[in-house]
């Protein structure tokens, strides 16, 4: 559906998305790397589980969330891809976050 032009001057990095490492073009949103990729859905909702896929692009309408480096809840269109970066669709509201106690 969606195809990322390049020429010999972009510069690639390595992502994980789904426990599979990936190149991909550096600088671009996770929600534009995922789309590029060919991912159908990048979230199931919490109630009915229904998947939804990047939007609007801009970070309003919020179907972007996506688990980013162990947080769940991240706008995939507003963070741009880094090199070594952990990407998975986010299952309901996603993974509980750890929290340190007394520290």
């Amino acid at each position: 559906m969606f195809k990322q032009f390049s020429d010999s001057t972009t510069n690639t990095i390595e992502v994980v998305l789904n426990g599979q490492a990936i190149q991909v073009t550096q600088g671009i949103s996770v929600a534009a790397m995922i789309l590029a990729q060919g991912l159908r859905f990048n979230r199931t909702t919490p109630v009915s589980n229904s998947k939804y896929a990047p939007f609007c692009m801009m970070g309003v309408c919020y179907d972007c969330l996506m688990v980013i480096d162990g947080k769940p809840n991240q706008r995939a269109c507003s963070i741009r891809v880094k090199q070594g970066m952990k990407i998975d669709t986010q299952q309901g509201v996603g993974p509980a976050l750890r929290t340190s106690v007394g520290g």
